[in-house]
């Protein structure tokens, strides 16, 4: 008797919309401000809340964050955690869901709040991901990278064996909340570092937001991104909006039709195809977007070498990255063997494929896949050449200065 059974199959299909918000306030921790006390999709179930904060941002505004909770009578529960890369770790989420069950986290209606930078978002949001396999929270980002940047994303990560974010998932939270005032307390390099961001949004496809960056941006970090005052001079509120506003609004214009990244050709990578295993072997020395700004730089040569971007334009854009205090090179970017080893990681991160965004004017970029060794060592030549200039005419970056990290 026969008792086998034919093949069987099942396909199982479902959609989940994914809709998040982002939102910009002023005077987030007035008490007249109720967006911190808005529970994403209902009114909440009456827990405690764990509100993470970064460390840093602790020191400056922890009072006024508790006084805000304490006026509203609001039931919560605080984790203060250490900014900065090297606290991107699976320790720090593990300590984050250690939190969530002391407090009693619901499923759905207390969802955790984190006020900081980037690095302390990403821990959070990993953390959110994974704990009851997914619950929803709110973010405050606090600097000008995790604004402009984290506050977009849709991605959660720490990083793992010496590569950058090689943990993570894809879990955007239901609300971001953004205040520019935060930022007048943000050390001027880490401004500098945000400024990375922006340039690369502008290089890629908003030659308006880079000629504000021409024109006002070393004023803008100059002044923090904050209103002149009444009669005074300075940078009017309306260019600060104008040019957060762009950079938050080009970079959701990229990625809401490939929020999973599924399409791994994506232009929004410019700036991070050599830079991560660059950024890693440097900690603590560079922050993300000042490296950022140098693999922008590194690509914008290669594709002026190739014929696709004047040498105009190249020059133009080196001349915009000092003007607001990012170097243009660094000594490990002319290291030919740890270029093309980060650009090896890249490649198994696409698949296989290189998908390097290269510039084909400001705002205008193409793909290529045919990038070569030779193409690499002279590109490191160039930025050999770049270092020295900057080495002359200006003293170069300053000291790390402790912080929220991006």
């Amino acid at each position: 008797m026969n008792l086998s059974t034919p093949r069987q199959s099942w396909l199982v299909e479902s959609q989940l919309p994914v809709a998040y918000e982002i939102v910009e306030t002023h005077g987030l921790l007035s008490p007249d401000n109720p967006e911190l006390l808005t529970v994403p999709g209902g009114e909440g179930g009456g827990g405690t809340r764990l509100v993470v904060v970064d460390d840093a941002v602790d020191v400056l505004y922890g009072e006024r964050v508790r006084a805000y909770f304490d006026h509203h009578r609001a039931d919560v529960e605080y984790l203060v955690l250490p900014g900065g890369e090297g606290n991107k770790t699976i320790e720090r989420v593990l300590e984050v869901v250690d939190k969530l069950n002391e407090v009693g986290t619901s499923r759905l209606s207390t969802p955790p709040l984190v006020i900081g930078g980037g690095v302390v978002a990403d821990v959070v949001g990993l953390a959110a991901s994974l704990y009851r396999r997914g619950i929803p929270f709110v973010r405050v980002p606090t600097t000008l990278l995790s604004q402009v940047d984290v506050s977009v994303a849709a991605k959660t990560g720490v990083n793992y064996g010496g590569y950058r974010n090689r943990l993570g998932s894809y879990s955007p939270p239901p609300r971001t909340l953004i205040d520019r005032t935060f930022l007048a307390t943000v050390p001027a390099r880490e401004l500098r570092g945000g400024m990375g961001e922006i340039f690369k949004m502008a290089l890629i496809k908003d030659r308006r937001l880079f000629e504000l960056l021409e024109e006002y941006g070393a004023e803008l970090v100059h002044t923090r991104f904050q209103d002149p005052e009444p009669d005074g001079a300075g940078v009017p509120g309306a260019v600060a909006d104008e040019v957060i506003g762009r950079a938050i609004a080009g970079m959701a214009e990229e990625l809401e039709p490939n929020l999973w990244e599924k399409d791994l050709q994506r232009s929004v990578d410019y700036g991070h195809s050599f830079s991560p295993l660059v950024e890693m072997r440097a900690l603590p020395e560079l922050l993300h977007g000042e490296a950022v700004a140098m693999d922008c730089v590194f690509s914008a040569i290669i594709a002026e070498r190739r014929g696709l971007l004047v040498t105009a334009d190249l020059e133009r854009l080196v001349s915009v990255a000092r003007r607001i205090g990012l170097p243009p090179s660094h000594p490990l970017f002319t290291d030919a063997g740890l270029v093309l080893e980060a650009l090896a990681d890249t490649v198994r991160h696409r698949d296989g494929r290189q998908n390097l965004p290269m510039l084909t004017a400001i705002g205008e970029v193409c793909f290529l896949n045919d990038v070569s060794e030779p193409e690499i060592g002279q590109a490191c030549l160039r930025m050999g050449e770049l270092l020295e200039t900057h080495t002359t005419d200006a003293a170069g970056p300053a000291p790390v200065v402790a912080g929220s990290g991006r």
